[in-house]
């Protein structure tokens, strides 16, 4: 009889604890032991904000299983409060610490499982050491104690988790303000799809301290590049996070350039023995280099694909999209893919579509706008990138993610066939809209987008505004021109010959004052997004010229 094999798990929480039961699932009789530095192996790191803010009133819920609940169920051998120290790649051990008593043990393993995390940065400043962070149940417990001594927080980074954090200390009664070094809020966003999420936070009370860097923190403030002072009672890095991948290291295994452990495509190492998931490992893209994708979702899939090929049978992991979604003070943001900002930096040709829908029926009771951004590869028409900001943007994402998955071009998003009820969505729903945009540019459509209109008009081409005079009235852009839509048709023969660039509101009228110019032997482009685009664009960019 062949002698039950042994799986040990480093590290628990979403990819660690996916990949040993899993294992169990597919193995009754193999020893699975998991080794969790923490208190915790199994918490909703997800929801930590939402309990310093009281969103999530009881603690407990957050703990989603503890080693007794695994071992009931699944047989586990979980050890908690217990380190990694060194792995013996051709022993096949691993040497372990118990941290409450120092004793040391060799495992045995036949396979081994790597989900060590990845760990908060901590910026080398004077000071360093007041920031707090959070990665698991104790970093959150020390936040709440220093919230309840405290009227000022300064959160530093403007991503996710530095988001959610502002929010939900400012519903606990904080003064917050946030300070980012890029020129706006959510990498994963461009500047003036951010820009509506800043609003947002303003709008709630929350300061934002963009393009700027914290450079000390002193007992009751801190210092910023540019030598202004913020007061502070608590400080919360949240720049980002580096992978925990020292024990790998020093095993020898293979890791790239910023210290993520290389894996394949079935989440194996450089050692035949030794898998990895999660965030310390590198993760390989639908496009562009493979780099890191911090991701539960991401995490939880590696560690089945990890298990599964263990138990010999395999399957390659897909190419990892991104998708990511955030909820700020009542306002959905989502994303997948790249940026148009990084795609252009690496002089890619592409078509950026912008379109401003309502969630639903705008007849129906309770419409709310939402923004969406495609960005599409201008040779092949794949879809690169979307992002969505406003009700329904979590649902448009994920459709748009789906069509990514499967290949669809933009062009056939808009031939999806997607639920239709006015509470729901519209009969043309946003994400057919897109591909119909996408469609008209294919066809020869011109477009200009927000950030090339100076430009544009600096080469001599007439922007003309064809919205309502009240409309005009409320805000133009600088050096327009007013003929309303209606009114175009009588004017465009003296149009004749011209370049020309007209804008509306979202684009929408836009693009039939384009359609009637070219008619007219007018060459025309339309401003993409329209005057609601270019507007949150500039006023990123420069609050001072356009009001925020």
């Amino acid at each position: 009889m062949t002698s039950p094999r042994t799986f040990v798990i480093i590290g628990g929480v979403a990819g660690g604890m996916s990949a040993a039961t899993r294992l169990r699932r597919l193995d009754e009789h193999a020893r699975i032991i998991v080794i969790e530095r923490g208190e915790h192996v199994s918490f909703a790191n997800c929801g930590l904000p939402y309990h310093v803010g009281g969103v999530i009133a009881d603690r407990e819920a957050l703990i989603l299983q503890t080693p007794a609940s695994l071992g009931a169920r699944f047989a586990l051998e979980v050890r908690v409060r217990t380190e990694a120290i060194a792995i013996d790649r051709h022993a096949r051990t691993v040497l372990v610490r118990d941290l409450a008593t120092g004793a040391e043990q060799s495992i045995g393993y036949d396979a081994l499982v790597l989900s060590p995390g990845a760990a908060p940065v901590r910026p080398s400043i004077d000071g360093a050491e007041r920031g707090l962070t959070l990665r698991d149940i104790a970093d959150m417990d020390r936040i709440i104690a220093a919230a309840q001594h405290s009227r000022r927080a300064v959160i530093v980074g403007a991503g996710f988790i530095g988001l959610e954090l502002a929010e939900n200390l400012r519903h606990r009664g904080l003064d917050v303000a946030v300070v980012q070094s890029m020129p706006h809020v959510l990498r994963p966003f461009d500047i003036e799809m951010a820009h509506i999420v800043a609003q947002r936070l303003r709008a709630n009370g929350v300061e934002l301290h963009l393009g700027t860097t914290v450079t000390a923190i002193a007992d009751d403030h801190v210092t910023l590049a540019d030598g202004r002072t913020l007061p502070a009672d608590l400080v919360v890095f949240s720049v980002g996070v580096r992978a925990d991948s020292a024990i790998a290291r020093d095993a020898g295994l293979a890791l790239d350039t910023g210290g993520h452990i290389v894996v394949d495509a079935v989440q194996r190492t450089s050692d035949p023995a030794i898998y990895a998931v999660g965030d310390a490992v590198i993760k390989q893209r639908f496009d562009g280099d493979p780099a890191p994708v911090w991701l539960a979702g991401l995490a939880n899939r590696h560690g089945r694909l990890a298990a599964d090929a263990i138990a010999g049978r395999p399957h390659a992991a897909v190419p990892a999209l991104g998708t990511a979604v955030i909820g700020i003070f009542g306002l959905t943001a989502a994303a997948v893919g790249r940026t148009e900002r990084e795609l252009r930096e690496e002089g890619r040709a592409i078509r950026v579509i912008h379109t401003h829908p309502t969630n639903h029926a705008g007849y129906y009771p309770g419409a709310e706008l939402l923004a969406l951004k495609l960005v599409v590869d201008a040779e092949t028409d794949a879809i690169l990138g979307a992002q969505a900001v406003g009700g329904g943007a979590d649902k448009r994402i994920d459709v748009i993610a789906t069509a990514m998955a499967g290949g669809i071009p933009a062009r056939g998003l808009a031939d999806l066939e997607l639920a239709y009820a006015p509470q729901f969505a519209s009969a043309k729903d946003p994400v057919n809209m897109l591909g119909y945009v996408d469609d008209n540019l294919i066809d020869g459509e011109l477009s200009v987008q927000w950030h090339e209109l100076a430009e544009r008009q600096a080469e001599g081409w007439r922007l003309i505004d064809v919205r309502t005079a009240g409309e005009n009235a409320l805000g133009a852009i600088p050096g327009s021109e007013l003929i309303p839509l209606d009114e175009l048709r009588a004017h465009a023969e003296r149009l004749r010959g011209e370049r020309v660039i007209v804008s509306c509101k979202v684009g929408q009228r836009g693009h039939t004052a384009a359609a009637l110019l070219r008619q007219y032997g007018v060459i025309v482009a339309n401003l993409d997004g329209g005057y609601t685009t270019w507007r949150a664009g500039t006023a990123a960019l420069a609050p001072a010229l356009v009001a925020a």
